[in-house]
């Protein structure tokens, strides 16, 4: 009874994120000072270093490793003041982002999802009550702070706020990459019928393709490319005049070389690891450099075109899905990208309809990250060479789980609108 009474309370349920997120700081400032494993992540060290060297007039790229907009470091500044309360205030804006994003989720549940207070926190919950969810935020990575840009880019396309999706979408993508493969999503989904035209009246007049482009080529899908391509424009010339081409090649070039094996959780895993070495021979044939086809014809191509029409929210979980499983760098904060979307997705999903299904699936999904964590484990803190089999066979199994997951996903999405029809048959 005290269970259920807790998710009629959002003070209740937002208290409580808060709480875990403030126990995991605390705990993190503990470990820090008495452990030689440390708690806080090493890209939070790369952050605050790339803010000092903007303390000093200088470029964040002048810290090495340092791969993100400007605008990330900026944001950070403050931990360049002294003491350790500043040191830990980007930990503290990513796991606010964390709630601010669960609060929208909340938000997103209730207007679009036609769900009550207490079942819209339940599912919430699975982001803001989620210890891998303050964990990831409260060791340093800003991936939580991310959330809060993509889901309130879902919220204003649900909600039909054209203009502050487009600037949503265009600040996301120059904050991180990935989010770009949501704008095949949003445009397809925004057809004349999600406007309030009478798209079915009108599609047997559409005989030549000139006419279909133009009925394609609707206001909010126009307002939405352009909103997004000036704000993205914006910031990039901005920070190309500020940094210059460091800006360019740091944020952007090198995603596309890049060459990741630490706590790489993708199969390309291995093959990285030898192309790193100072010895490796050069091959006219490099597999992984080939990694982005399929990643991006799932992620930004098929799957869109296939789902979103369908349902939204569900075909950007199954494009994040895809994008990280296909990613030749895949690490434990990217499943954070994915997670967001887990709220709106799991209603209604096979994965909470056929426990036999879902519980398989999860411990699956565990038992794959807890091998290679096992290999890593070895490799990294004792010394052992776990690169094959261990890692190699360990990655592929995960893939493999993954890749399970995925296909799940899309069939749930998939067949969304056909299950609402039944259903509103049968309720007739």
């Amino acid at each position: 009874m005290a269970f259920t009474s807790f998710f009629r309370s959002p003070q209740q349920v937002f208290t409580a994120s808060v709480l875990l997120r403030v126990t995991f700081l605390l705990y993190g400032l503990w470990q820090d000072a008495n452990s030689p494993m440390k708690y806080t992540d090493i890209d939070y060290y790369v952050f605050t270093s790339a803010a000092r060297f903007i303390s000093r007039g200088q470029s964040p790229y002048a810290r090495d490793t340092y791969r993100y907009t400007p605008l990330l470091a900026w944001l950070i500044y403050p931990t360049v003041w002294p003491g350790q309360f500043w040191f830990s205030f980007g930990k503290v804006l990513f796991a606010v982002g964390d709630v601010a994003a669960g609060w929208m989720m909340y938000r997103i549940l209730k207007e679009h999802r036609n769900m009550g207070d207490e079942r819209a926190l339940k599912f919430a919950s699975i982001w803001l009550l989620n210890p891998m969810v303050a964990t990831i935020s409260t060791r340093g990575s800003s991936e939580g702070l991310l959330g809060v840009f993509v889901t309130a880019l879902l919220w204003a396309v649900l909600a039909k706020r054209i203009a502050v999706a487009g600037f949503l979408l265009g600040f996301a993508v120059h904050f991180k990459i990935y989010p770009f493969i949501y704008a095949a999503s949003i445009v397809w989904w925004l057809d004349d019928g999600r406007v309030g035209n009478k798209r079915n009246s009108t599609a047997k007049e559409l005989t030549s393709v000139f006419n279909q482009i133009l009925a394609f080529l609707n206001h909010q899908r126009i307002a939405l490319a352009i909103y997004s391509l000036i704000t993205f424009a914006a910031l990039n010339i901005v920070m190309y005049v500020m940094y210059g081409y460091p800006f360019l090649e740091h944020s952007y070039f090198y995603h596309l070389i890049r060459i990741d094996h630490r706590h790489n959780f993708s199969p390309y895993n291995t093959l990285l690891y030898l192309n790193s070495s100072p010895h490796a021979t050069s091959s006219s044939f490099e597999l992984e450099r080939l990694a982005f086809v399929p990643q991006l014809l799932l992620s930004a191509v098929f799957i869109p075109l296939a789902l979103a029409k369908k349902d939204l929210p569900g075909t950007m979980l199954a494009q994040t899905f895809a994008f990280v499983t296909f990613n030749k760098v895949c690490t434990s904060q990217y499943f954070l990208w994915y997670m967001m979307f887990l709220p709106y997705y799991l209603p209604g999903s096979t994965l909470l309809q056929s426990p036999t299904i879902g519980i398989s699936a999860l411990v699956l999904w565990i038992l794959g990250q807890f091998a290679w964590l096992q290999q890593g484990f070895q490799l990294e803190f004792n010394g052992h060479s776990t690169f094959v089999p261990g890692l190699w066979v360990s990655s592929i199994l995960f893939f493999l789980v993954n890749v399970g997951i995925l296909g799940i996903i899309i069939q749930d999405t998939k067949s969304k609108t056909h299950s609402k029809a039944v259903n509103s048959k049968k309720s007739s």
